[in-house]
């Protein structure tokens, strides 16, 4: 196989899109996945349905999210073999990468059951938005193996910064589920079992579709056991990732309380979340493609001990980010009404939803920093320190939380999310320093 061809880095602006660009629209495209299955239930007669696709879609970021490191660690190390062009190398963090996803997959659907019933222990709701939720649940978590199997082909995809191959994999991912979508719960009728169906089939046409898109790649040489299952090589992909893991898991938990606590008001409130909660994640993986930016133009400069380049990078991606995140907050100010009915004609979860859309609008502008962030620090591997800052930042948020909430009800609940947003972001920045005093020193 010829050798892969080195990217050069880029900071100018035009540079800076040209790699934010096709993130930016992968990323968007992520939780669509779950926001058409909010979107179809919430014309259904009733809110428990969309509180039970809240409640469901709480399980698999449990499950999932965790397993991110599938991605951030197999770009990091695609990333360093496709620098040096050792064909062979990227071949075997993606044999391995895969290896891992299919194992960690068939164990989630070993243990659905339990996995099932601790959820669901856990999360206060009715018991028929925890029999919908459950139903949702248990057909779903069979994807699975494909779900984990995406994680690590965007993966690597990203570490060949072969960005538009990996919008290609996530639209194929959410067009199909759309298309499924429609076709199951409006048409044929099949509720939420019918949503649960079209994730399901949508994740496996993805693993599939990724895997043909890398196939040259897959078939440059031949899968020996020997290499795809050295003790030595398996044990440095799964500890350099120990710490995104505890990063993320605490990230998924403080989403998870948040859920949980608004639970506890009603399903209207909860229905009402889970709306306003898909445009938050919408504008968390936009944004993200500018901290992908980040993470690869700073992380090459910081490599090269190039600290004018790592700055500029850290400039034009973080004023490119904030501009956006203006100009998000400004849509959803002026549109969000209009958006909100796009997710449900009901009308009691329409003027709940109204009612706290104003953190929504104030959302990006407050959440962008900490998303920057993260980014220069994955590309630094400075993964210890974002460790301890989500830690920080998630003991703040739960003490916070319990008084803005019992002060301000669900206005109090909303207002801890961006207390948290801030705690990240300046937890983070207090260790900022730190990259730049290694760049003078020669790095660690």
């Amino acid at each position: 196989m010829p050798e892969l061809q080195r990217p050069r880095p880029d900071t100018s602006h035009a540079g800076v899109w040209r790699l934010a660009g096709p993130i930016i629209l992968s990323n968007i495209s992520v939780p669509l996945v779950g926001a058409v299955d909010t979107a179809v239930m919430g014309h259904l007669d009733g809110p428990h349905f969309l509180a039970a696709i809240a409640l469901g879609a709480l399980v698999f970021s449990f499950l999932y999210w965790g397993f991110g490191f599938l991605r951030m660690g197999t770009t990091g190390f695609v990333a360093r073999d496709f620098g040096r062009n050792d064909t062979r190398g990227v071949h075997d963090t993606l044999t391995r990468a895969l290896f891992l996803s299919l194992v960690f997959g068939c164990a989630v659907v070993l243990l659905q059951r339990p996995l099932n019933q601790l959820a669901f222990s856990l999360l206060e709701a009715g018991p028929e938005v925890e029999s919908l939720a459950s139903q949702y649940v248990l057909i779903r978590i069979w994807s699975a193996p494909a779900t984990l199997m995406v994680y690590a082909l965007t993966g690597v995809l990203i570490g060949l910064h072969d960005t538009r191959s990996a919008l290609y994999l996530q639209l194929a991912l959410n067009l199909t589920n759309v298309a499924l979508d429609l076709l199951f719960v409006p048409v044929l009728g099949f509720g939420i079992a019918g949503a649960a169906a079209a994730s399901l089939i949508a994740e496996y046409a993805a693993a599939g579709f990724g895997l043909f898109l890398l196939r040259r790649l897959i078939g440059a040489y031949p899968v020996q056991r020997t290499r795809l299952l050295d003790p030595a090589a398996l044990l440095v992909l799964m500890r350099a990732n120990a710490d995104i893991f505890v990063r993320t898991l605490c990230l998924v938990f403080s989403f998870a309380w948040f859920t949980a606590m608004g639970a506890r008001l009603g399903e209207a409130v909860l229905a009402a979340n889970a709306v306003l909660m898909n445009f938050q994640n919408l504008t968390s993986h936009g944004l993200d493609g500018f901290a992908h930016a980040a993470e690869a133009l700073g992380g090459s400069a910081y490599g090269a001990r190039d600290r004018d380049r790592f700055r500029l990078a850290v400039r034009r991606t973080s004023a490119w980010a904030i501009a956006t995140s203006i100009a998000t907050g400004l849509v959803f100010f002026v549109f969000g009404d209009a958006l909100i009915a796009l997710f449900s004609d009901l009308p009691g979860v329409r003027a709940d939803a109204a009612a706290y859309l104003p953190w929504l609008a104030v959302s990006p502008l407050i959440s962008v920093w900490s998303f920057q962030l993260d980014g220069i620090f994955i590309g630094t591997s400075r993964t210890a320190e974002m460790r301890n800052a989500m830690l920080a930042s998630t003991l703040g948020y739960l003490v916070v939380v319990q008084w803005t909430m019992t002060a301000f009800g669900n206005h109090g609940l909303w207002l801890g999310l961006m207390v948290f947003m801030v705690l990240r972001a300046a937890t983070l920045m207090a260790y900022y320093p730190r990259i730049l005093r290694s760049m003078d020193e020669g790095g660690r």
